[in-house]
């Protein structure tokens, strides 16, 4: 990859790393969402400490930044390998911020957006499904099961590329890594606190 693209996974990464819910918690003086429920910097945590309508805002916001940075990739026209890597650089950059201390979110908003600009059509088609899981269900991670786990099936099956259809499963073992990782942390701090 030449300078360009590096710069633009730069910008990919940074894009990634503006904490919506921490700034979100700031303006509306409730103070630092680290501190807050599961401590974690995404929507779902907005969601439940600062109120529906601003964790509703926070998760389109973070979906746009995950969008944004793959559009800028086609716009400059490199190459496919910078679609795929901006991608996940803006992931990482939401799940370990350079403006938080490498604090962030989960990452399951922004990855949302990564994949519904890169492969649009089986996202809008699992987004039904999903959507409808979450209405039932009110559970994020299983609505997040039935949009991320079929994904791959559905790319294979509409005819996409190896290297897509292998990137549908990477970036959500990201977000299941990261979410493995953060829970294990909470869990953690919560034993250290009762011993």
């Amino acid at each position: 990859m030449n300078t360009l693209a590096w710069l633009v996974v730069l910008l990919g990464y940074l894009v990634g790393s503006i904490p919506t819910a921490y700034i979100a918690g700031r303006l509306l003086g409730a103070g630092d969402i680290r501190c807050l429920g599961d401590g974690n910097v995404g929507a779902r945590n907005a969601y439940h400490q600062l109120g529906s309508k601003v964790g509703i805002v926070i998760f389109f916001i973070d979906i746009t930044k995950g969008v944004l940075p793959v559009l800028l990739v086609r716009a400059v026209g490199l190459p496919d390998v910078v679609f795929l890597v901006t991608g996940m650089a803006t992931v990482i950059g939401h799940n370990w911020p350079v403006f938080l201390g490498l604090r962030g979110g989960r990452g399951e908003s922004t990855t949302i957006g990564v994949l519904l600009a890169l492969v649009t059509q089986p996202m809008l088609i699992l987004a039904g499904p999903a959507l409808a899981t979450l209405l039932i269900k009110r559970n994020v991670i299983i609505a997040s099961c039935v949009l991320f786990i079929p994904l791959p099936l559905v790319c294979w099956w509409l005819g996409l590329s190896g290297i897509l259809v292998g990137y549908s499963v990477a970036l959500p073992c990201l977000v299941g890594a990261t979410h493995y990782l953060r829970t294990r942390q909470v869990s953690d701090v919560s034993a250290a606190g009762v011993t």
